[in-house]
């Protein structure tokens, strides 16, 4: 499988357990990776036989900025979902950064990285 990699997408959400993250919203950050047969489109320079990383770019930040959830395992899993409704897309790998979230030491991020296939 080939990969189409999108680093550092960016989107105000209102996910979390607490109050004050529904209410304020923070900002997250994914990283994504799409599995996928690029062979098609590059042998007929032909965009609509792969990833629209645009377009997907675009989904991807509205399910960020969409419905809260309380955990970011629930936000990647709707990411991977979203994602995985372009049929040229085999698998996906979603991580979900939340450099904002809500601990009493100091740390650089929190993440989690989900992977997921069709079924």
């Amino acid at each position: 499988m080939d990969r189409v990699t999108l680093r550092g997408l960016r989107a105000r959400g209102h996910h979390g357990v607490f109050e004050r993250e529904r209410i304020e919203g923070q900002t997250f950050v994914v990283d994504l990776t799409l599995f996928l047969d690029t062979r098609p489109a590059a042998a007929g320079d032909d965009l609509t036989r792969t990833a629209h990383y645009g377009v997907i770019a675009e989904e991807v930040t509205a399910v960020i900025a969409g419905d809260p959830v309380d955990l970011i395992e629930t936000l990647a899993q709707r990411i991977a979902d979203q994602c995985l409704r372009h049929e040229v897309v085999e698998e996906v790998e979603v991580v979900v950064h939340k450099p904002d979230a809500p601990i009493t030491v100091p740390f650089d991020d929190v993440t989690i990285t989900i992977r997921r296939g069709r079924a």
